[in-house]
C-alpha cells in the first residue's frame, strides 16, 4: 500500500510519550520514504480545532496511561480532534506507562481511532518513567527501548507495505477491555488512595511567577497571573512539577504521597515493552 506522509500525534504532558511518538515515526518514516509532520495535543488551544487525516496517511497516534485507561479529561477531545476521510487512515496506537501496567489503555485508544473511522495496523505499549516518581521507569525510554520503537517501526512498515491497497486490514490483536474501570490507586496499608481532588502546592520562596507551570498544564488549571492558585481540575500529570526550574511546585496530599510510596515498592521491577502487529 502507498503511503503518502507519516503524522506522529501525541498527548505528553511530561515529554516521555513524544520522544516515544517522535522515534516510532521517524523511523516509519524513513523506512518507507515519506515526510514526517508532528502533531503535538499536548496544549489545551491545540485540542481546539480538528485534525482531517486522508486515506493515504499513516497516523502515529500517541497517550500516556493514567489509572489504566486513557486520561479521562482527554478522552473526548481525541475524539473530537482526531477525524479521517474516505476509506480511513491507517493508525498505530501506541500508549506508554510508568513500569505498573497499561491494562486497558492501549485496547481503549484502539476503539477510539477506529470509531472515528481509522483503521488500526499496529499498536504498542512501552515503558516510561512515571509521572510521579523517578523510582519507576528511571531513565526510560532508554536505548534498549528505542531499538524496540524502532524494531516496531520496521514490522510495522513491512506489513504496512504488503497491505492489498482494496483489501482488508487486519488489525493487532490488543488485550483488554476498552470499557474497563479505571484502575483504583491504594495506599501503603492497602485501602483505596482517593487523592481525585489533590492539587499541586507551590514554595512561594522559590516562585519567581514565571508562569511556565501554568503555560504548561495540559487542563488550564493554573491561573497564569498567580501560578499558585490552581482553580481548575488538576488531572495529576505532573507537568508543573517537572517543569519548574526552581523546583517550587510539589504535591503534598496525604493519600497521594501514600500512593507513590506504594507504587514505588510494589512496581520497582523493570517492566517490558508489548507490540501487537
Amino acid at each position: 500500500m502507498e503511503i503518502s506522509a507519516v503524522l506522529a500525534v501525541w498527548f505528553s504532558p511530561t515529554g516521555t510519550t513524544e520522544r516515544t511518538a517522535a522515534a516510532i515515526s521517524q523511523k516509519l518514516a524513513a523506512k518507507l520514504g515519506v515526510p514526517l509532520h508532528s502533531i503535538s495535543l499536548t496544549a489545551p488551544s491545540a485540542r481546539d480545532r480538528e485534525f482531517l487525516f486522508s486515506d493515504t496517511d499513516l497516523v502515529v497516534a500517541a497517550c500516556p496511561t493514567y489509572a489504566g485507561r486513557l486520561p479521562n479529561r482527554i478522552v473526548p477531545d481525541l475524539r473530537r480532534t482526531l477525524r479521517t476521510e474516505n476509506r480511513g487512515a491507517l493508525a498505530v496506537p501506541v500508549v506508554t506507562f510508568g513500569n505498573r501496567a497499561f491494562d486497558n489503555a492501549l485496547a481503549e485508544l484502539c476503539a477510539l481511532l477506529s470509531g472515528n473511522g481509522f483503521r488500526n495496523v499496529s499498536a504498542a505499549a512501552f515503558v516510561c518513567r512515571h509521572a510521579f516518581t523517578d523510582k519507576l521507569g528511571q531513565g526510560r525510554p532508554d536505548r534498549n527501548d528505542r531499538r524496540s520503537m524502532e524494531a516496531f517501526a520496521e514490522q510495522t512498515a513491512e506489513k504496512v507495505r504488503d497491505l492489498d491497497p482494496d483489501g482488508p486490514i487486519p488489525p493487532p490483536h490488543v488485550p483488554g477491555n476498552p470499557e474497563a474501570p479505571y484502575y483504583i490507586p491504594r495506599g501503603t496499608d492497602g485501602e483505596p488512595a482517593g487523592f481525585l481532588k489533590a492539587k499541586p502546592r507551590t514554595d512561594l520562596s522559590r516562585c519567581t511567577r514565571c508562569g511556565a507551570c501554568a503555560r504548561r498544564c495540559p487542563v488550564d488549571a493554573i491561573d497564569k497571573t498567580e501560578p499558585w492558585n490552581v482553580p481548575g481540575v488538576c488531572i495529576k500529570c505532573q507537568a508543573c512539577v517537572r517543569c519548574c526550574t526552581r523546583r517550587a511546585k510539589y504535591f503534598d496530599d496525604p493519600a497521594f504521597l501514600s500512593h507513590v510510596a506504594m507504587i514505588e515498592g510494589a512496581y520497582a521491577e523493570p517492566k517490558g515493552n508489548r507490540i501487537f502487529v
